[in-house]
């Protein structure tokens, strides 16, 4: 049997619904900020729970329109090191100032650890959604930002469906950024996504994302912006997999159930708690070796031995510890105790839509069979 790291899922009726929705766009000529992305833009905003939503070309675009839009040039923004680089990226490119901060063992920032780094200078705290889990300390951080005057931002590229207390991921902070990069939980091949109830962000957003234009038939520009439109292409993608979303988040709950119940006994590594009240969308299936176990060899083993591919790690490298950081940013390290273990220690189990128990039984197996 083999079993992919990820898979990404198209029906059939899905891929026509695609192709006659491209031949329409094609005939109409308007390939860009049309009625699909709108369209998108609407069933997006509703879904969330937020007034607006903007579509942009991806989620690190998502993430430098709200830091422009927020003015943080000059300003220092918090952001968990065990991110993806887009995400301090995205503040370096809005003429900010990085601040790392460590993270708990939810892999997630918590009031503590942000606690630690805040300077007087510091405007926003970046959270990010690890592996489609709702950090479980958002509310308490959200009430922290409000009341020193800080913007919160959700980097939630990992979380489209997921909930903590029955609130969507996108919700909690002045402004999210959702991926529809090809690995996420939905994808429009390319793309992403800004909810807010903003209108001043809102607003900021559409002239930004279209080169600083006034307006998109106009001449006009008001702003430096850049070229970060979805295409009417892309949108109608994404539209598409945005109507299979909650089955899509269904499926991979069940599996993740699957593989609670297989892993319950497994020696040699222990599953990473879904914090309550929270509802994840399991972008990924997080699990932590005991130490003393090789995750290359292992991974290694699972590959050649059982066909079986491991999804890439959040993340194997935390940003402090990146090459970019330490040389050209002048960022030399800290105290980051619990992110460099668990960054070192983890791994992420094959989990899509598709995925049948028997797929998830042969990995247990698997993993019990390599651990031993």
């Amino acid at each position: 049997m083999k079993i992919p790291a990820a898979k990404i899922c198209f029906p059939e009726e899905d891929r026509q619904q695609i192709l006659q929705s491209i031949s329409e766009i094609l005939e109409s000529g308007q390939l860009t900020l049309g009625k699909h992305g709108r369209q998108f833009e609407r069933a997006f905003a509703e879904y969330v729970g937020t007034q607006y939503a903007i579509a942009v070309n991806s989620g690190t675009s998502a993430l430098e329109i709200i830091l422009r839009a927020l003015n943080i040039k000059g300003s220092s923004v918090v952001v968990p090191t065990n991110t993806f680089i887009a995400t301090p990226a995205a503040v370096l490119h809005a003429g900010g100032d990085v601040l790392f901060a460590d993270v708990d063992d939810s892999l997630c920032l918590s009031l503590k650890n942000l606690k630690t780094v805040l300077r007087d200078d510091t405007r926003a705290i970046m959270l990010v959604h690890i592996g489609g889990a709702i950090a479980p300390q958002t509310e308490e951080i959200r009430q922290f930002c409000a009341d020193q005057g800080l913007y919160l931002i959700e980097d939630a590229a990992h979380a489209h469906g997921s909930s903590l207390n029955g609130k969507m991921a996108g919700a909690f902070g002045i402004a999210a950024g959702f991926s529809f990069y090809p690995t996420k939980v939905m994808t429009s091949a390319e793309g992403g996504m800004i909810t807010t109830d903003d209108e001043s962000i809102y607003k900021r957003a559409l002239i930004l994302r279209d080169q600083g234009k006034a307006g998109f038939l106009g001449n006009i520009h008001t702003d430096i912006g850049y070229n970060w439109r979805m295409s009417e292409v892309h949108a109608a993608i994404g539209l598409s997999q945005f109507n299979r979303l909650e089955e899509f988040v269904m499926s991979r709950r069940n599996a993740a159930r699957a593989y609670d119940r297989g892993l319950a006994h497994v020696k040699g590594l222990s599953v990473v708690p879904i914090p309550p009240k929270s509802s994840s969308n399991y972008y990924k299936y997080v699990a932590l070796l005991d130490e003393g176990f090789d995750r290359a060899a292992i991974k290694s083993e699972l590959r050649d031995g059982f066909d079986i591919s491991l999804s890439g790690e959040v993340y194997e490298l935390p940003c402090h510890l990146q090459p970019i950081f330490r040389k050209t940013h002048g960022f030399l390290g800290g105290e980051f105790p619990v992110a460099e273990e668990l960054c070192q220690r983890h791994i992420c189990l094959p989990i899509f839509a598709t995925m049948k128990d028997q797929e998830v039984d042969y990995v247990v197996s698997a993993l019990k069979e390599v651990l031993s």
